[in-house]
């Protein structure tokens, strides 16, 4: 079979944080691998740097060469073929977040405040007598060292942080693996005992009593309970819970199918984000009570998608509330989240805390870690709790759990407070 390679210009607009539209090139070799008959594509910043690798291709599989011509893939190539190949696989926010951060790896980096760098990233601008330091983008695979690493790693660590260091080793280790999986290369082993990262402050959660406090409140109030109730009931991110339809929840078989997010603009785009975030929650007994109460009265917008958590709009005694529509993160936030703990004086945490607490609250009733990992829509376990356990039962045993703690909670609150109805202040919504 005869062997071609072609190089291919690949413009694509880019919207700056300014406004402002940009072009981005890349130039692609395009050519199929000779011993698999698979499509490739390697991007490089450089025409020159493809011309120069479409060659040596075409030289390589000429002279029966091939297995070594990709010593002259660089750092930069491995990287961006691992971003392409990514980019179906995230929603475009995620994929935007890990282009921010491969920028570290290619380089070179800005030396200077967080702010320069953060306007040079977004809109190319260089400071007065900017000084820069190469990264890793322009070495060749082939002579890349455990040393190297190290030492892009430690200055990482020294002009920016050792988070960010660790972040972008994580995306570098990404990309040198597919790059040895799809060209057969060798690359070097990872350095190990690069300090520790930054300590993450432990996200403040509620107890299982404060919980069951909450979720009696929520029982009461007819208009926001289910609102505020809802993300401690099934682990979800706010997004997940805000992009949430009417046809994504199953009331007769008792689950939720997540599948969507939404947006800052309020859009819902179907795709979570990553590929494990697509999974079926059930419903607890509790929950279902919550949104059969609420389905019948819940605001619909006319031509919009029927959001199961839609903006409610002005609340008024008598009157109909006009809502319907997107409902935005910042306004569930301060309209609908706060006010319930500051009517039921718990201390505060934030929407995506409930979901600490519900994975949390599994771990400690012993559901292993495989399925609170596939109930939360974590990628990989290590995120969950740091090592695998297999699952072995259903969701619904998970759940089962969790209404039980929760309930238990609820019992000892209701025991020593008198029943009253949750009644919020009435207040316009923000705007989304």
């Amino acid at each position: 079979m005869s062997f071609s390679a072609s190089v291919t210009r690949r413009d694509r607009k880019r919207r700056l944080a300014t406004g402002e539209v940009v072009l981005q090139t890349r130039f692609v070799v395009n050519f199929r691998e000779p011993r698999t008959g698979k499509r490739k594509q390697l991007f490089f910043e450089r025409q020159r740097d493809a011309i120069a690798m479409r060659d040596s291709l075409v030289a390589s599989v000429a002279t029966d060469s091939y297995a070594e011509v990709h010593t002259s893939l660089t750092v930069a190539g491995a990287v961006e073929y691992w971003l392409e190949n990514r980019r179906s696989e995230v929603k475009k926010g995620t994929w935007n977040s890990y282009r921010q951060a491969v920028g570290y790896i290619v380089g070179p980096l800005l030396v200077g405040t967080k702010l320069e760098r953060h306007v040079y990233a977004r809109t190319g601008r260089r400071p007065e007598d900017a000084e820069f330091i190469d990264m890793l983008g322009n070495r060749p695979i082939a002579d890349l060292t455990t040393a190297d690493i190290r030492n892009w790693h430690r200055t990482l660590t020294s002009h920016v942080s050792s988070y960010t260091a660790n972040v972008a080793k994580k995306f570098l280790r990404a990309a040198l693996a597919l790059a040895a999986e799809d060209f057969q290369l060798r690359v070097p082993p990872m350095p190990s005992r690069l300090g520790r990262g930054r300590v993450k402050t432990k996200k403040s959660i509620l107890s299982p009593e404060q919980v069951g406090l909450l979720l009696a409140a929520a029982q009461r109030d007819e208009h926001k309970g289910v609102y505020y109730a809802f993300p401690f009931l099934t682990g979800v991110r706010p997004s997940e819970q805000l992009a949430l339809l009417w046809e994504d929840i199953d009331l007769a078989n008792g689950v939720i199918f997540i599948r969507r997010m939404q947006e800052m603009d309020g859009s819902i785009t179907n795709l979570t984000k990553t590929a494990a975030g697509t999974r079926e929650i059930p419903i607890s007994p509790l929950l279902k009570e919550m949104l059969l109460r609420w389905r019948p009265v819940c605001p619909g917008e006319q031509g919009e998608p029927w959001r199961v958590f839609p903006r409610l709009g002005r609340l008024r005694p008598g009157r109909e509330a006009k809502g319907g529509g997107a409902l935005s993160y910042a306004n569930f936030r301060n309209s609908y989240w706060r006010p319930a703990f500051a009517a039921l004086g718990l201390p505060y945490v934030t929407p995506h805390s409930a979901r600490h607490a519900f994975i949390s609250t599994l771990q400690a009733g012993g559901i292993e870690v495989g399925l609170v990992a596939k109930l939360a829509g974590h990628a990989n376990v290590t995120v969950t709790l740091g090592h695998y356990t297999q699952a072995v039962r259903g969701g619904e045993a998970a759940i089962e759990v969790l209404e039980e703690t929760y309930a238990r909670g609820r019992t000892a609150v209701e025991a020593r407070t008198p029943s009253a109805p949750l009644v919020h202040q009435t207040e316009h919504d923000a705007h989304s």
